[in-house]
């Protein structure tokens, strides 16, 4: 236990992990980093969209035409290309999968808390 009374894990960074592993398969909240190596785009891609959530993804590369040709194929509700956690209050947030359906903040959300209704009156 920590001297501020609080339990805390270090930094840890995983290597050689696969898909099949339970590191690689469940969302660990704290300063975890799972590696999962490939070789090439497609396989990239595969091992990418070969999970139950899909609510972020980063990408990094100097090659802007394979940046969106790889963000457009992830199944995921946001990509970022050589970053990661950006974002604005005005687009939309959410993921595909079991990361979430549906988008919060933005127009978009709007949909969510609106029910439109249709009044048709006969007036004689």
């Amino acid at each position: 236990m920590a001297e501020s009374g609080g339990v805390y894990v270090e930094p840890t960074i995983f290597s050689e992990v696969n898909n099949q592993m339970t590191i690689a398969k469940e969302e660990i909240f704290g300063p975890v980093l799972s590696v999962i190596t490939f070789d090439g785009m497609e396989q990239a891609i595969e091992i990418a969209n070969d999970s139950i959530y899909g609510l972020a993804a980063g990408v990094w590369t100097s090659d802007i035409n394979k940046a969106h040709k790889t963000a457009k194929a992830l199944r995921s509700g946001m990509v970022w290309i050589n970053h990661y956690d950006g974002g604005d209050m005005t687009a939309p947030f959410g993921g595909y999968k079991q990361s979430g359906n549906g988008r919060d903040k933005s127009l978009h959300a709007f949909d969510k808390y609106t029910e439109m209704k249709a009044t048709w009156i006969v007036l004689d």
